[in-house]
């Protein structure tokens, strides 16, 4: 498949060349790092041309409560999909004391979500404290 023509006037044919100290090269590196910019003449260029210069950064002290978040949802999940069972089965019978069984299992269900609760608003508490607070 053929490359798209670019028209002449968005055509790269000049080459600008320049130095700059090993503190502005530094700074520009880690900016590169920091960015989704390829190399140093695509940085560059969107400099000159003003374009908008996205930074990503990562902080490695939510690894943690990110993990535990992950895993709560897991469980919070699974909990979820255990329930809908029980109701489906629920559902199924018409006799009383089978409706009766089922109902207690959800509800045993239902309350030892009560502490995975309990640790998602404990952890969320955490993180809106540190977010707030910067």
């Amino acid at each position: 498949m053929a490359r798209k023509k670019i028209a002449d006037d968005e055509v790269l044919k000049f080459e600008i060349k320049t130095r700059v100290n090993a503190k502005k090269y530094k700074e520009l590196e880690d900016l590169i790092g920091k960015t989704m910019s390829k190399d140093m003449s695509s940085l560059v260029r969107d400099i000159l041309h003003k374009r908008p210069i996205k930074v990503y950064t990562h902080d490695h002290s939510l690894d943690m409560a990110m993990e535990e978040l992950s895993a709560l949802r897991a469980e919070i999940r699974a909990v979820g999909v255990n329930i809908n069972q029980i109701t489906r089965h629920f559902n199924t019978y018409p006799e009383r004391g089978r409706k009766e069984f089922y109902a207690k299992i959800a509800f045993s269900q239902y309350i030892g979500l009560e502490t995975k609760v309990e640790q998602l608003l404990s952890i969320i508490t955490k993180l809106s404290r540190k977010w707030l607070s910067e």
